[in-house]
């Protein structure tokens, strides 16, 4: 009965607000019909996609419209998401405007004056709130493709301004965005508990479809399911706004991906195992997008020898629902026992550190989301810097960072500052950074794998991009790389004075200068220097004579 009651006033709860925004609280950013690319809630490598975005048909300059009225309350510009706008709304909603090209005037002048006042691409603004009022409809700035961006589009992020948090913008536009295709389920995933479970006579996840499934399961198992949701006219995949599952006609999880604080956003990838949406819950999973009905968080108890009938119910953001049915037989079989070893063994609910020759680690109380019994090796190598060292087998994100400390065997430069911690994988090393202390590197790391230390004192590369382009252009353009750790800082001067140089997408190693007879003397021989620096302090200063 208490089931009952709980999910009645839940679907209760989604009809008022659907009937409260029957009338849309806000207009379009576009004035076009809308084409999706991503939306809300969708799961990404590290995060929750944070807002919905808009297609502009590949095109870069297209008008973002006010949507509602209000007041800018922050403009930027940043390497990651190019113009950012911040727009509160009088109704109560902060939107949020990322990957925009430019600005529109007096804003673009201002910008451009601090750029150059600052030295530096990354500028911020915080007007007052009766400097740039803006009305429904009006152009506010034009959409691009800067920053991490695949693609021309508008991100468009939508918060609750008393709150902060982020919600699903898809309703507050109402009979504005017609969509009416259901969500889709790719593949479903059984997973048994380690030492509790078992799914056809051993202890490993089953990938299976409805249908074909001959899963013969006893004790502790987990399910999870790999879905996508599709808005009309585009074929991106998106994320699932609810995820319901039902185990013999009773609710055993749910989850709505409608609010997201931002502190929140990280524990996508306790919910997420290899992109199936699992619904149990890691106990140190604190997200409130989603409710385990049952004593067990969620994870399904099977010990009776019968069938076991399961539906999932997939429904998105418009209304459109799935459903997909499958049977669990339930069948007495062997489960795998499981003595976890002590020393390896890391506790959730409490602070965890494991150390071994020439390395320590420390997982601090609540960064783990569940116990886990690490996998763990010394991969001694006396030729290197540094041994290699395997937390774990598997790739596990951790909920806060954990203290990671390697210990250099060599140094074979004395600059501490050429060293860097590194995670090993297939594709190469990755820079996870580092500070030197007592003969040790130290870094936070925000994931199991394994690490070693890595040395770098090679300079950034820097290399003109079209020369013979750059007057008819009005554009200076160089390449900037470095093979192993990230640019930090770069700086451009012409004739002895600062040159406004940005990276406009980061997909891109490009690097551009706009030249501007505001700056730059035109008709004339001018003298370039370019300077770039990467992690490790390492300096490369480019010098040369160009005509404009």
């Amino acid at each position: 009965m208490k089931q009952y009651t709980m999910m009645l006033m839940f679907v209760l709860g989604m009809q008022a607000f659907s009937q409260k925004t029957a009338t849309p609280i806000f207009t379009l950013p576009f004035a076009s019909t809308p084409i999706f690319s991503g939306n809300f809630g969708e799961i990404r490598s590290t995060h929750f996609h944070g807002g919905l975005d808009f297609k502009t048909g590949g095109v870069v300059g297209k008008p973002i419209l006010a949507l509602a009225d209000g007041y800018i309350s922050r403009i930027q510009f940043t390497h990651g998401s190019g113009g950012v706008l911040e727009v509160n709304y009088d109704n109560g909603y902060t939107t949020i405007n990322r990957h925009i090209e430019s600005f529109l005037e007096p804003i673009a002048h201002r910008i451009k004056e601090l750029q150059y006042a600052s030295e530096k691409y990354e500028v911020e603004i915080i007007p007052e709130m009766d400097e740039y009022r803006v009305k429904r409809g009006q152009t506010i700035a034009l959409a691009g493709n800067r920053g991490y961006s695949f693609g021309p589009h508008l991100h468009l992020e939508v918060k609750e301004t008393a709150t902060g948090d982020f919600i699903d913008p898809i309703p507050l536009f109402g009979k504005y965005i017609v969509d009416t295709t259901a969500p889709k389920a790719e593949s479903f995933m059984i997973m048994p508990k380690l030492g509790e479970g078992s799914v056809n006579g051993n202890n490993k996840n089953v990938i299976f479809q409805p249908g074909n499934a001959h899963l013969n399961v006893w004790g502790k198992v987990g399910l999870a399911v790999k879905a996508f949701d599709y808005m009309n006219g585009a074929n991106n995949r998106c994320g699932v706004h609810t995820v319901t599952l039902h185990v013999d006609g009773q609710d055993v999880y749910t989850s709505v991906v409608d609010r997201i604080a931002s502190n929140e956003s990280r524990q996508v990838n306790s919910w997420s195992y290899n992109g199936y949406m699992k619904s149990f819950i890691d106990p140190g999973n604190t997200l409130r997008l989603h409710h385990a009905y049952n004593d067990d968080n969620g994870w399904i108890n099977i010990d009776q020898e019968r069938d076991y009938k399961c539906i999932y119910t997939l429904q998105d953001a418009s209304g459109n629902t799935v459903k997909y049915r499958f049977t669990l037989v339930g069948k007495q079989q062997n489960i795998q026992s499981h003595t976890p070893d002590n020393k390896y063994s890391m506790q959730w609910q409490r602070t965890n550190q494991l150390s071994d020759l020439g390395m320590n680690v420390v997982f601090p109380k609540g960064s783990l989301y569940d116990d886990v019994q690490l996998n763990y090796q010394l991969k001694a190598d006396s030729s290197r810097i540094a041994h290699i060292y395997q937390l774990h087998d598997k790739k596990i994100m951790l909920r806060d960072n954990a203290q990671l400390a390697i210990g250099l065997r060599k140094m074979p430069v004395s600059d501490v500052s050429k060293y860097y911690i590194a995670r090993v994988t297939p594709k190469g090393l990755i820079d996870v950074g580092g500070q030197y202390e007592d003969g040790y590197l130290k870094t936070d790391i925000r994931e199991l794998g394994t690490y070693t230390i890595a040395i770098d004192t090679i300079g950034p590369k820097i290399k003109p991009v079209n020369q013979s382009h750059w007057a008819s252009k009005n554009k200076i353009v160089y390449s900037i790389t470095d093979t192993e750790r990230k640019i930090i800082s770069y700086k451009g001067m012409i004739d002895g004075k600062f040159a406004l140089f940005y990276r406009p997408n980061m997909l891109s190693s490009q690097y551009i200068c706009d030249l501007d007879p505001k700056y730059i003397q035109k008709g004339q021989h001018h003298e370039l220097e370019l300077i770039a620096i990467d992690s490790s302090g390492n300096e490369t200063i480019l010098t040369e004579t160009f005509y404009w």
